[in-house]
């Protein structure tokens, strides 16, 4: 794997992608003043016969009130998902905090998390435990490094090494110092405002308490299609955004862990889980971007998935296929070569040295 020229290219098509979503919400706009021009002309006959003319300030208006939606819906959905912290988003999830007193292998993940980040150059996330999911998965969230928040779940603890630990560890702590999660954030609240259009189109599509439709109705119309449109095409640029950031991870992870075995393994043991139809716990779509590995599945050809198939990801990090991983975890495997671990580890602390 070519690890800065990977992350040169993640980086390079995330900016692609982020004016390519500017540019939808341009179009947006277009197809809103174009939709609502087309619903004007349809329903003027049935009200006011005559010449046609358009009220002033009509498209000053309609722009205006797109944006309104768009860019408020942006403000109101990631104000929401940052309320309370990582650590609040966390817990809304099913996580818990970490108890190391009371179990040697959450007391590992807390050691190899504080390891991590002084490899990395940052301050050591929050760490919290999903204990209820038993597939290998992981998320990052949080607003930046003060707030952040790394979270594992209960099947990457017993099925995971300690490199592979490493690995997933090191790939959570790149899209908090990437900002991805933030970015991610608002995202999602640029589509939830395009939603807020169709849903506007919708109320006025809608027939009133004597299921009859008014002369709106046509102007709803419009609104519902433009509204769609908008919505798929940054949904699906979203998705393609977070693939994206999902490979920058990736080779973040080779080189804090210095190992393509780290994050590889976990992916390949990942591949034997789904191979095998381990159950997934689902998350809620609006996090699916803050996981390691997608918990939905069933998207149209791939264009709304948020994360690159295993398989695809796999081969970026070895430069050629690689069969799945058996789950069984060697619990006496060192650290890697990176690393020198002294006499206090795991057991006793995160005592080690860099090599």
């Amino acid at each position: 794997m070519l690890i800065f020229e990977s992350q040169r290219d993640a980086r390079g098509q995330t900016r692609r992608l982020l004016w390519l979503f500017a540019l939808t919400v341009l179009l947006l706009v277009v197809t809103v003043n174009l939709a609502l021009l087309v619903g004007w002309g349809l329903t003027w006959a049935f009200w006011k016969p005559g010449g046609f003319s358009l009220p002033r300030y009509f498209f000053e208006v309609n722009t205006g009130m797109t944006l309104l939606f768009v860019l408020g819906g942006w403000w109101v959905e990631a104000s929401r998902l940052s309320q309370g912290g990582g650590v609040a988003l966390a817990r809304q999830i099913g996580a818990r905090e970490l108890q190391p007193s009371g179990n040697i292998d959450e007391q590992r993940f807390g050691n190899i998390v504080h390891e991590m980040a002084i490899a990395s150059g940052m301050k050591p996330p929050a760490t919290m435990v999903l204990a209820r999911d038993a597939s290998i998965n992981a998320l990052a969230t949080g607003w930046d490094e003060a707030d952040a928040v790394v979270a594992v779940t209960r099947g990457a603890l017993e099925h995971l090494t300690r490199e592979e630990l490493q690995g997933l560890v090191a790939h959570e702590l790149s899209h908090i110092r990437e900002g991805d999660t933030r970015l991610n954030m608002r995202l999602v609240g640029m589509v939830f405002g395009l939603e807020m259009l169709y849903r506007l189109g919708h109320e006025l599509f809608e027939p009133d308490e004597h299921d009859r439709r008014m002369v709106l109705a046509l102007l709803g119309l419009c609104l519902m299609v433009a509204g769609w449109l908008g919505w798929v095409a940054g949904h699906a640029l979203q998705a393609a955004v977070s693939r994206q950031r999902e490979y920058l991870a990736d080779a973040r992870a080779v080189q804090w862990t210095r190992s393509r075995d780290a994050i590889g393994g976990v992916l390949r043991k990942i591949m034997t889980q789904q191979r095998e139809g381990a159950e997934r716990r689902r998350i809620g779509s609006m996090v699916q971007h803050m996981l390691l590995v997608g918990s939905e599945s069933g998207k149209v050809a791939g264009w709304f998935d948020s994360h690159p198939t295993l398989e695809q990801r796999v081969r970026r990090i070895y430069g050629r296929a690689m069969p799945a991983m058996p789950l069984p975890k060697e619990r006496d495997q060192g650290a890697p070569s990176a690393f020198r671990t002294a006499a206090t580890d795991d057991a006793g602390g995160p005592g080690w040295t860099m090599s």
